[in-house]
């Protein structure tokens, strides 16, 4: 009998940096499959910047990551783009077409990677943007929508080719607690359904309760990591810096007060 499968990414001794400034170094952990992998940490402690070079925008200066075995930074081209098939990706402002409507962009991916037809895709792009709570937006430009929104929009785009793997760059960041909760759900009904892998940089202590499986902390006092584990183990046993964190005591977001949905253009982000 076979045995479990093995990780879909393992990153092996990486070092990130900011020009000549080493953010963290010594990353090693593995992303599982049907996972939700939270990576935290306080401002500035380089989680974005980690996400950038797990899908392969930034080249680390130690260490390596692979894809299913593929080192992504020493695949070739033809390589790197079928591995890149398989994950989507929501950074951090939306980064939507400014020049196509938002059903457009959810559709941009379909159009480029399958041989769907038009309405395939359009009926594709409507599911995923309902799913994210957007079903009346697909004829909207990026620029009616409030930010919150067009965070929701990328990550109906991150969806439109079903990934295994997913990574999100602060994706409920600035949304109202029910959309928040909309989001944290729809999260787990991915991993549920379709076994969906999700890397996730949040500062949202909400969220890291209701979705993670693990959480990975970025010190940006010793510049590396602490081993991953359940949030609320890390919360109840952790080193101090962790417990603090978890706590809502330093660098992270405790819940915020109820607000009105971010509904139309104008409303915070």
């Amino acid at each position: 009998m076979s045995g479990a499968p093995g990780p879909l990414v393992q990153v092996r001794g990486l070092t990130l940096c900011a020009g000549t400034r080493v953010l963290q170094r010594a990353l090693s952990f593995d992303i599982h499959p049907a996972e939700v992998l939270v990576i935290m940490g306080g401002s500035g402690c380089g989680k974005s910047t980690l996400l950038r070079h797990l899908v392969g925008l930034q080249v680390p200066a130690a260490g390596r990551i692979c894809h299913r075995g593929v080192d992504l930074h020493r695949a070739s081209a033809d390589a790197l783009v079928q591995l890149r098939r398989g994950f989507g990706v929501m950074f951090q402002a939306g980064a939507l077409w400014s020049s196509m409507t938002v059903g457009e962009n959810v559709m941009l991916p379909m159009e480029m990677f399958t041989s769907m037809s038009p309405r395939q895709r359009a009926e594709r792009a409507q599911s995923h943007l309902a799913d994210v709570g957007l079903a009346d937006a697909f004829e909207l430009d990026p620029a009616a929508l409030s930010g919150g929104m067009r965070k929701r929009a990328a990550i109906a785009r991150a969806l439109a080719l079903d990934p295994p793997l997913l990574f999100l760059d602060e994706p409920s960041a600035g949304l109202d607690p029910p959309t928040s909760a909309q989001l944290d759900a729809l999260l787990l009904s991915l991993r549920e359904r379709q076994g969906t892998s999700i890397v996730l940089v949040t500062h949202e202590l909400d969220s890291i309760f209701a979705v993670a499986d693990r959480a990975l902390f970025l010190d940006s006092q010793t510049r590396t990591m602490l081993p991953p584990d359940a949030p609320q183990a890390l919360r109840d046993h952790g080193p101090a810096v962790v417990r603090d964190f978890l706590r809502g005591r330093v660098g992270a977001r405790p819940s915020p007060a109820p607000a009105a949905p971010d509904a139309a253009r104008g409303a915070a982000p």
